[in-house]
């Protein structure tokens, strides 16, 4: 059961990272390649000119990806923390004494609700990441 769960949010959060690609990232990469073959052009520049420019048409794409990885980084820590808070409460439960059983639909049932309670999450961070998405996109117009 707290599986299915897991699952579901699982794909949610693909769900989420697959249409920020496609409706975001993929547009400033395409930015990114047309203003560093741009710079390519530039007969007059040096070398170190053109690597620079190259440079800083890579730089808001590279920020907006580092920005998506540390937001689900930070929610899977999230994650990841809500789950341990249920591994010692199911602990503490057998510890006092309480049937395996027990215990374990105990550790069941804060599993799921740290799921709900994190798939809750993702349409507050989807909005996030796509404001921050297009403010740094605005930065390579």
């Amino acid at each position: 059961m707290a599986e299915e769960y897991q699952n579901r949010l699982q794909n949610a959060v693909d769900s989420m990272v697959k249409n920020l690609e496609r409706e975001n990232i993929r547009k400033m990469q395409g930015k990114m390649f047309r203003c560093s073959a741009e710079c390519c052009d530039n007969d007059r520049a040096s070398m170190q000119q053109v690597h620079g420019c190259i440079e800083r048409c890579h730089a808001p794409l590279a920020q907006a990806q580092s920005l998506v990885t540390s937001e689900l980084e930070r929610f899977q820590d999230r994650l990841g923390r809500c789950t341990m808070h249920c591994n010692d409460i199911a602990k503490d439960s057998l510890d006092s004494g309480s049937k395996e059983s027990q215990a374990r639909a105990q550790l069941e049932s804060c599993v799921i609700k740290c799921a709900d309670d994190h798939m809750n999450l993702i349409p507050s961070m989807t909005r996030k990441l796509k404001d921050a998405l297009v403010d740094a996109d605005k930065k390579t117009s």
